[in-house]
């Protein structure tokens, strides 16, 4: 059994407080560090269509003997397949590239507002929660102003919102607003994957206080925020570092020095990005 304590989500679901990202693994790259993460504790395994690795994630699912209901499998609706029918037939594609009988969580994975059919996939991701293919739905780089959208057109809030967020760019305002609304918030390149984020000075002076890594204490900023971090990793030390960050805790003066930056994303603005 994992020892990761767990959210509970607005759908009454169990969350795991941390995960395992697989972009940009390849299958066979994926195979392997599904399975040792299952292995060392892990119980949410974060992919996507998009990253063209969904077979080698479900064949690491089988690979590490973890018993299928005690893992919590989230895949992403790709922007080609947004719309009502679309997103029910993208669904049993990943479905069967993952070769499992449910999803624990499916996400839209960007709003693509140009295209403006996000609502449609909604509507159809609830269908699919109705029939018990999905436990939960969710969503992944929307604004507060798309999640309204939803819940006004269909009455059905996300219960994720998976979103850029590291110590570079906090998200409060958008945060705040998961807050009020129930909505968990994950976090994607949780630390901030491509920066020069670890080596800075006062994170490093964190990490030392604690005789952890400055990644360890970026992810232990994610968890006192509430933030669900998926960081991805296929080296199984670092996985197991990772892991090791619910025996140490941040005071509010760390937490702020660890934020006390420039902000700036790095990856799409999701009003304008589009990925299909």
């Amino acid at each position: 059994m994992s020892s990761i304590p767990a959210h509970p989500l607005n759908d009454s679901t169990a969350f795991p407080a941390l995960g395992l990202g697989t972009w940009p693994m390849d299958d066979a790259e994926a195979r392997r560090a599904v399975a040792e993460a299952l292995g060392l504790g892990y119980r949410l395994v974060d992919t996507a269509a998009n990253y063209r690795n969904e077979t080698g994630v479900g064949l690491g699912l089988t690979d590490s003997g973890v018993p299928r209901e005690e893992i919590v499998l989230t895949t992403k609706l790709p922007g080609r397949h947004h719309g009502y029918e679309e997103t029910l037939a993208s669904f049993e594609q990943s479905r069967a590239r993952l070769g499992v009988d449910y999803v624990d969580l499916y996400l839209i994975h960007w709003p693509l507002p140009r295209a403006d059919r996000y609502v449609d996939s909604w509507k159809a991701m609830i269908k699919l929660r109705e029939e018990g293919l999905v436990r939960s739905i969710g969503v992944s780089n929307f604004t507060a102003e798309h999640i309204e959208r939803l819940e006004k057109e269909t009455g059905v809030l996300p219960s994720v919102n998976q979103i850029e967020l590291h110590p570079l760019f906090p998200q409060e305002e958008l945060r705040a607003f998961h807050e009020r609304k129930g909505v968990r918030t994950e976090s994607w390149s949780p630390l901030g994957r491509g920066s020069d984020l670890l080596a800075d000075p006062a994170i490093a002076a964190v990490a030392d206080a604690h005789g952890v890594t400055p990644g360890q204490a970026v992810l232990r900023w994610h968890l006192q925020l509430g933030a669900v971090p998926v960081p991805k990793s296929a080296d199984p030390v670092r996985q197991r570092q990772n892991l090791d960050v619910f025996g140490f805790e941040l005071d509010a003066e760390q937490m702020r020095a660890i934020a006390d930056r420039p902000h700036r994303r790095l990856g799409g603005d999701p009003e304008v990005h589009e990925e299909f």
